[in-house]
Order: structure tokens, then sequence, then C-alpha cells
């Protein structure tokens, strides 16, 4: 997966993929994302959730696995989140924040499991962006998120981040942010480093995923509108190969 998304930061091409948490959905509404996805060029899904209360993460993988060829990457909201049924895992450290839990104690943790696992292990930075309201992501992990209206503060993140040797730079609003990351921090972060960039968080529609993308964004990720309005994956999939199709003429 993460040989994937290099070439296509090569060519300069976006991808699409499907924020999906277990707690959220229930096996018919999973089949249905899962088949449109499928159908529309949906180029990974993405599975995991701040908590897991009473959705079955392995089981969605399995539904996923068994009806799609598309590659299921675990975005872990803990480190009991590791399920070899899928094909990568992003291990998340925290960045932007200063709780080492976050950073590196639960890594130690998982890291007998994960080198067990089989799993593609993508190393992650992890950065959290006050997008307008408390989230999950920030109370679950007491850190406080990079200010929106402070790009160079993400930039410099990300360029620690690289330094320190992580492969992935994940620009992230949280789940139900009331606005998406800023084209601002988007251009700031792909200007000072050369790792693929992912965007996620407060993306409800396929005009701020484009904003998104054109701004530098080597993936977006769209979950909880998704959820509720299953058919955004067709006009968000239909943009993205615009953009793609536009830069593969260009070049």
């Amino acid at each position: 997966m993460y040989q994937d998304l290099i070439e296509k930061k090569k060519k300069g091409l976006k991808s699409f993929a499907v924020l999906l948490d277990p707690d959220k959905i229930d096996d018919q509404k999973c089949l249905s994302i899962v088949r449109s996805a499928e159908e529309e060029g949906v180029d990974y899904f993405f599975i995991g959730g701040s908590l897991m209360t009473s959705g079955d993460m392995e089981r969605t993988i399995s539904i996923i696995k068994n009806q799609s060829s598309i590659p299921v990457a675990i975005f872990p909201g803990s480190n009991l989140q590791i399920y070899p049924n899928a094909d990568a895992i992003l291990l998340l450290s925290l960045i932007s924040g200063r709780n080492p839990e976050y950073l590196i104690g639960q890594h130690v943790v998982a890291a007998p499991l994960l080198k067990r696992s089989g799993l593609e292990v993508i190393s992650t930075g992890y950065m959290l962006v006050d997008c307008g309201k408390p989230t999950t992501v920030s109370y679950i992990s007491n850190t406080t998120p990079i200010p929106y209206d402070k790009p160079e503060i993400a930039a410099c993140t990300a360029i620690a981040g690289e330094m320190l040797g992580l492969k992935l730079i994940y620009l992230e609003g949280g789940s139900g942010a009331l606005r998406s990351i800023s084209g601002e921090m988007v251009e700031q972060v792909v200007q000072n480093v050369n790792l693929p960039l992912i965007v996620g968080g407060g993306i409800r529609d396929a005009e701020t995923a484009v904003k998104i993308m054109k701004a530098g964004a080597d993936v977006i990720v769209v979950g909880n509108a998704i959820e509720k309005n299953p058919g955004l994956i067709g006009k968000i999939a239909a943009m993205k190969r615009e953009l793609n199709a536009s830069q593969e003429k260009n070049h």
C-alpha cells in the first residue's frame, strides 16, 4: 500500500479513502458502501474509531475483503485494534500532541502483536488540528490540537515527523469537525515535506474534497459524511478521476 501511495505521489495522482467506523454502521450499510466504493473506484478503506463500544472491526474488515479488491488499512484508536485480516495499519504517532502514550507508549505494547500480524505497518505522523469543536480524539488522547490559523506550526511539526523517519503525514480535523483543514495549512505542509499527505475531517461535499486535493493533499479521507450520505462517494470519486485525468494529460 505504501509503495502504491509513493508511486501515485510521483505522478501527481490523487487518492480517495473511505473511513468506516464499525460502531456507526451495520452489515447492510457496510455492504452498500463497499459496493458503491468498488463501482466508483475508491482507492482505500480506512477502518477504525477512537472508541469501540459495540462494533466488530474484524467482521467489518471481513465484509470488505469478501466484497471488494480495495486495500483495507486499520486506522487504530488504540493498541487493541490490530486485526491480521486487513492489508495494512497506519501506525499513528500523535506528533501534534505531547502525550507520550500516543507518541510511543501504546506502540511499545502493540509492537510484538504487529510484528506477528503480517500487516504492512506504515509509520504515520498524526497531526490533530482544531477545526471548530472538541473531538473524541483530543479528549481520549488528552492533547491540544494545532490552532486552525497556525499553518506554520503544522508545517514545522510535519518537518519534524519527516526528519524522525515517519513515512506519512496525516492532517486530521477529527470526527464530526465543523470545518475541514484549511487549504493554506495543506499548502504549507506540502511545500515543506516530501512525504505523502493524508487529509481528513470535516469534508462534507465534493467541492471541499477537490479544494483540499488541489491544495496538495495526496489522499483525502471522508467518513461521517458518507455514513450519512453514501451518494457522496460517486460525486467525490468523479471529481478525483477528473483531476487525475487532467494531471495525466499534462504529463
